[in-house]
């Protein structure tokens, strides 16, 4: 029986160590794992960086590839979650040409779907969306029709709800 994939958001903490990316990213390549999007930042503990690994696959899984990860040095903590216990976002930057804003309904769709103008140059603008994957097409297939000269989007950024915060874990890890 197969199982069904699901949509899991897997938080690794790191000390900021050059490689660190290549190694994280290579067990999910041995376990045939297709990474949807990868993010990576500094975090509110000085010299802690955090990946966000977004990924379809099932509970066995990923539970075997966090397993791994755990295990790297430079690794502080590996945590994987269902889309239910995360806040997240991303961001998409949408560039058109200048000579359609003169058309009412490109005003008229930024607005309709909680997006903004960025910069107007004499040759295009740039529109920003901020919101969920579907909701970054959805303005994406509305803005098609007066041509996208350039589409750029973010992977997922993302906190946890219930959660145990990073220093608290910290503290903990250094007293083992």
């Amino acid at each position: 029986m197969k199982t069904i994939d699901t949509t899991f958001t897997v938080s690794i903490f790191t000390e900021n160590t050059i490689g660190m990316l290549n190694r994280i990213t290579i067990i999910f390549t041995r376990r045939h794992l297709n990474i949807d999007s990868i993010t990576a930042s500094e975090t509110e503990v000085k010299n802690v960086h955090r990946y966000t690994i977004v990924l379809r696959t099932n509970r066995e899984q990923i539970n075997k590839v966090v397993g791994q990860i755990d295990k790297l040095i430079d690794v502080l903590k590996a945590f994987v979650h269902e889309d239910n216990e995360v806040v997240h976002q991303e961001i998409a930057l949408y560039k058109i040409k200048t000579t359609e804003l003169k058309s009412n309904n490109v005003e008229q769709v930024v607005r309709e779907n909680s997006a903004k103008v960025l910069t107007v140059d004499p040759d295009f603008i740039v529109i920003e969306k901020t919101g969920h994957k579907e909701e970054i097409q959805v303005l994406f297939e509305k803005l098609k029709t007066f041509g996208i000269l350039e589409f750029a989007r973010s992977g997922r950024v993302a906190v946890t709800k219930p959660m145990k915060d990073l220093t608290s874990y910290l503290k903990e890890f250094e007293k083992k």
